[in-house]
């Protein structure tokens, strides 16, 4: 079993998909970082020797991944927060920041839908706003 960047790899994989399991590395990274280490992409990962898991630890010090790269983007979503600029806002209040559509989508970011809207007279007895109600009109 491959344990890269504190990762353990699938190991039924190829190593291109495989080290895509690694926070911070996609399909574009991957390709560079394969490169640097000369390791075959077609290989899988329970064939890799260890000196070329080796090299892929070595080549994958480079490039910000797992813990370092959440900090950081944790650091750069706070300091938006305190500058006041528009992401900062838009993340605070917890809706989509790059300009997506809010008024029929982005259920994943605002959460599950919250019905608002008037009550009818039944409801508002149920909650006690009728008493009160009534009781200000009978005051008048």
């Amino acid at each position: 079993m491959a344990r890269i960047v504190g990762v353990d790899l699938p190991t039924e994989k190829r190593v291109d998909i495989g080290l895509t399991t690694i926070y911070g590395i996609g399909r574009s990274n991957v390709v560079g970082v394969l490169k640097k280490a000369r390791v075959d992409a077609a290989k899988r990962v329970k064939d890799l020797t260890s000196e070329e898991i080796n090299r892929l630890q070595e080549a994958m010090e480079r490039v910000a991944t797992e813990g370092s790269l959440r900090q950081k983007i944790n650091e750069d979503i706070r300091r938006m927060k305190t500058i006041g600029c528009y992401q900062g806002i838009r993340h605070a209040q917890n809706l989509p920041v790059r300009g997506q559509r809010t008024r029929s989508n982005a259920r994943t970011k605002r959460g599950k839908r919250v019905t608002v809207g008037a009550l009818k007279k039944k409801d508002l007895t149920k909650f006690g706003d009728g008493q009160k109600e009534k009781e200000t009109k009978s005051n008048e």
